[in-house]
């Protein structure tokens, strides 16, 4: 199990996150912007996993205890800001749209000892600025409470390409179709091929992090076919797998 470490006071850093590397759970009074500069970031808490790429931020809320994991070389840029700075007023986990201008300020504001206090100052007034402007993007993939569910969830966690149905994999864990289908709309908010194409482009972040090729990636999260992974993950982040790569 993990150590729960409290620390005051979210920091503002940059830190290098060897491939795989973890950060125990831990919780801020203050709230925190996560934020991977390169490589692919996954957000864990009690409530579900948020994972962020090259064009996202994970808004994290002060008391929120959370981990973190690093797929591929990772550069972690946390900002750490006040109860009073809530730009969205976010009272839980969110993933945000990290554009140009967004990427280079958090950038540049945690590279603290690059700026004097002013020029931090109104740095961070702009970051705000554009947080207030940055949409929030559903790239999650929530916890399941019912034991059924989290056991179909389990599954295809293991094996993301299963392409099996709802039926078929309710008659594996002892429940309908309807009653499964029921508990993914309460419980996760999606439908179950909602919730499978969030849990395929999740794995596809990681391996693609890790340095697989495109058509490997597309065929082990369980894609009909390449393009069909491309377009659904140039739709989903903004840009096809192979631009992430390339940036």
């Amino acid at each position: 199990m993990s150590r729960i470490r409290h620390t005051p006071r979210a920091p503002t850093a940059l830190r290098f996150l060897p491939p795989g590397s973890e950060v125990d759970a831990h919780r801020h009074d203050d709230h925190q912007i996560v934020y991977a500069g390169r490589g692919v970031l996954s957000v864990t808490t009690d409530a579900g996993s948020w994972i962020a790429p090259g064009t996202r931020a994970v808004w994290v809320p002060a008391g929120t205890v959370h981990e973190h994991r690093a797929y591929g070389e990772t550069d972690l840029h946390t900002v750490g800001l006040p109860t009073t700075d809530n730009p969205l007023g976010l009272t839980s986990p969110a993933v945000l749209a990290v554009g140009p201008l967004l990427r280079e300020l958090i950038l540049a504001y945690t590279r603290e000892n690059d700026y004097d206090a002013a020029e931090r100052d109104r740095m961070r007034s702009v970051l705000l600025d554009q947080l207030r402007r940055a949409p929030q993007q559903p790239v999650r993939l929530p916890t399941a409470r019912d034991p059924r569910l989290a056991a179909v969830c389990a599954i295809l966690a293991g094996d993301p390409a299963d392409q099996r149905t709802l039926a078929a994999l309710g008659a594996q864990v002892g429940a309908s179709e309807r009653t499964l289908s029921r508990l993914f709309r309460a419980e996760m908010r999606m439908t179950f091929p909602q919730w499978r194409t969030q849990l395929r482009l999740h794995h596809g972040l990681r391996l693609l992090a890790e340095g697989e090729a495109v058509t490997t990636v597309a065929h082990r999260t369980g894609w009909a076919s390449t393009s069909a992974f491309i377009e659904v993950f140039r739709r989903t982040f903004g840009h096809t797998p192979g631009d992430r790569r390339n940036r």
